[in-house]
């Protein structure tokens, strides 16, 4: 690879800071730029709902290096300095200060966006949402002390995550959730049942099948919301979590294929051959599934990053790996691996009691296991993920059977140890 060339990687979040350590640990002895909006270095979003918010954790653990690492290995790091315009015909990154920056090859990391609530009031002080460092200082700094009165929006991952530190600092929490079910597209009514009762079991009031139709405020700063129900619960603080929306802006004014995110293919490169997507953005065919998938999880960024730096330096790229989350609230500790949304699978099977929230689940679709989540079960994240890959049918009663290993199950031929 030329000494001459420019990467150029938009995004200086997980998957741009581990896209330039992979191009300089393969021997690009380029030129590497790495931009960034925001002005922090590059660092993991899943402790700002986690450990940094409920305090464990100091700011130095976040950052995916340290800050003398972008010196050290001559990458340039601009923070604060966001992208307004990809010129992909002259091979220019346009940014809104009006600089342009040459590429040969640029890699797009842009992430996502909080959904906002479009709700009356949503714009009042003491509305919350939570995706970046500074939002979660303020939050913690919300929270710290207790006895506030806490609502949030959205039952999901971060919803929940957030309310449980919330109760940890003391707080009054309610959770409002349109669906019957928290959580209810990852795991289905069921499981996410089991979520909603530990919660309930924390003193949170969980109010689901309920919509929030408006806030209300005194002096700017929200002190209620209302429900759908005519439900009026009082607030000091509200935090949304909705979902977010791929950041896909810089890609569709410059005339690439979008759809729900960047349409990559298995070597996450896009309709341009010179311009690459990973993370959130990106909407990558994957070999395994047969499909485009656009996973918005951590371990997506963390893989995904390299696999990008590994296409631009053109070595062979087939990125198949297995979708991964985790998730920690109160004393539930989960992994999930596999893709199981809605109408992807016919049968759920426990290998353990859900009661005793120690336990594995299994999402199957023609006997062949496609998903599996372990609850406060530790060293199964391999078993799971071969299982899934193996794509063979599987007696639901041993996989069931805590006295077979799963490893067992496992066909001999697609056992390989790999990818922990």
């Amino acid at each position: 690879m030329s000494s001459q060339q420019t990467f150029l990687i938009i995004g200086a979040g997980l998957a741009g800071a581990r896209a330039a350590q992979t191009l300089r640990e393969e021997g690009f002895t380029g030129r590497i730029r790495l931009v960034g909006a925001e002005t922090e270095p590059p660092y993991e979003r899943p402790p700002l709902s986690k450990t940094y918010l409920t305090g464990v954790a100091g700011r130095d653990t976040l950052y995916v290096h340290e800050p003398s690492w972008y010196d050290e290995q001559d990458v340039e790091l601009r923070l604060g300095v966001r992208a307004s315009g990809l010129d992909a015909a002259a091979h220019d990154v346009v940014l809104g200060t009006g600089e342009r920056l040459h590429y040969d090859k640029v890699l797009l990391a842009t992430g996502s966006s909080p959904r906002r609530l479009t709700a009356p009031g949503a714009d009042l002080y003491g509305v919350h949402y939570l995706r970046q460092v500074q939002d979660a200082d303020r939050l913690r700094h919300a929270l710290t002390g207790g006895g506030k009165r806490v609502v949030v929006v959205g039952g999901g991952w971060i919803g929940l995550e957030v309310a449980a530190a919330a109760r940890g600092y003391h707080n009054k929490v309610t959770v409002v959730e349109p669906q019957p079910a928290p959580l209810r597209a990852a795991l289905g009514d069921e499981l996410g049942t089991m979520f909603a009762d530990l919660h309930r079991e924390h003193e949170v009031d969980m109010r689901l099948s309920t919509r929030v139709q408006q806030l209300t405020g005194s002096h700017h700063h929200v002190t209620a919301v209302v429900t759908d129900r005519g439900d009026e619960m009082p607030a000091d603080l509200a935090i949304v979590g909705v979902g977010v929306r791929p950041n896909v802006e810089l890609a569709e004014r410059a005339g690439l294929r979008v759809a729900d995110g960047i349409t990559v293919d298995q070597a996450l490169r896009s309709s341009d051959p010179d311009v690459y997507a990973a993370g959130d953005i990106a909407n990558a065919y994957h070999p395994l599934l047969g499909r485009h998938l656009r996973v918005e999880h951590w371990a997506n960024a963390l893989h995904g990053g390299p696999a990008a730096a590994h296409s631009m330096l053109g070595q062979q790229v087939s990125y198949d790996r297995i979708p991964y989350f985790y998730s920690d609230q109160y004393d539930l500790s989960m992994e999930y691996s596999g893709h199981a949304g809605s109408g992807d699978y016919d049968r759920l099977v426990y290998r353990g009691d859900p009661r005793s929230r120690k336990f594995i689940a299994f999402w199957l679709t023609g006997g062949r296991v496609v998903a599996g989540m372990n609850v406060n079960v530790w060293d199964v994240t391999s078993d799971i993920e071969q299982l899934i890959r193996s794509e063979e049918p599987v007696d639901p009663d041993r996989l069931a059977d805590p006295d077979v290993p799963l490893a067992d199950l496992v066909p001999a031929d697609t056992r390989d140890g790999s990818r922990p």
